[in-house]
């Protein structure tokens, strides 16, 4: 089990996924007490389920990827393993260079502190100093179009709100990865348009960008390639159109969730 970064000369890729497995722990019950756990000893039996099964993808600098499939098929963890929110059971993800992401809506925010201190916070998560904070921070505060509410605790915000500060943060601390799992389902749609504007603009600056979601369409407008991820492992990979339209095709088969 490894997850590590890599310097630039050593690959020709910003993202590998080398044969990885991960699984979690479904506990058949739980009790909370002390008590509940020595009188019920069944209580703390398990069976693992197997989320991702066997994965390798290779990712190109500049390359901009969808994963589609249907929930619980895994899209979502494998993008937590690429960000290290977990780890692999077996395998290795390499990445190079700085990795943003809205993954979890919300993610890495304190809802006492206010929109303009968890600016602050999340971006100096991201590796950023104060002083490149500073001069990012005027730029975060428009295209967040939350400069009313900036001084306010983010407790107070809607869940539209928090995306559009996640957002407005992850795509300002220049970072050579991108990865967005459905967070673009939320916000009202001149927003959306606003942030899908901003992602092709970053994919055509160079940057590598990995999105996580149920919206073909959106995909198909951003991404050079899909993967279709069924049960922990890759069904097909492709065009995306390619992919997309037998992923549709596959509902109501055998075999095949959506």
């Amino acid at each position: 089990m490894e997850i590590k970064e890599t310097e630039k000369k050593e690959v020709p890729y910003f993202i590998e996924i080398d044969d990885v497995y991960k699984s979690f722990r479904v506990y058949k019950d739980k009790g909370t007490e002390l008590k509940d756990k020595i009188l019920f000893k069944h209580r703390n039996n398990y069976t693992r389920h197997k989320v991702i099964d066997g994965i390798s993808i290779k990712i190109r600098p500049g390359e901009a990827v969808g994963f589609v499939g249907h929930n619980g098929c895994g899209k979502s963890t494998l993008l937590k393993m690429i960000s290290r929110i977990i780890y692999p059971d077996k395998g290795t993800i390499t990445t190079r260079g700085r990795i943003s992401g809205l993954i979890e809506l919300g993610a890495g925010f304190h809802p006492d502190m206010t929109g303009r201190e968890n600016i602050y916070t999340n971006a100096a998560i991201y590796g950023l100093s104060k002083k490149e904070i500073d001069k990012r921070l005027e730029n975060i505060i428009e295209f967040s179009g939350l400069r009313k509410y900036i001084d306010t605790p983010v407790r107070t915000y809607s869940s539209g709100m928090y995306m559009r500060l996640g957002f407005s943060v992850a795509i300002n601390v220049d970072a050579e990865i991108l990865l967005i799992d459905e967070i673009l389902a939320v916000g009202d749609g001149e927003f959306q348009n606003k942030c899908f504007n901003e992602l092709k603009a970053i994919k055509e600056r160079g940057k590598t960008i990995v999105i996580v979601s149920h919206s073909l369409d959106q995909i198909e407008e951003i991404c050079d390639k899909s993967y279709w991820i069924n049960d922990g492992v890759i069904k097909m990979e492709g065009s995306p159109k390619d992919v997309h339209a037998a992923y549709l095709a596959g509902i109501g088969n055998p075999g095949v969730e959506i």
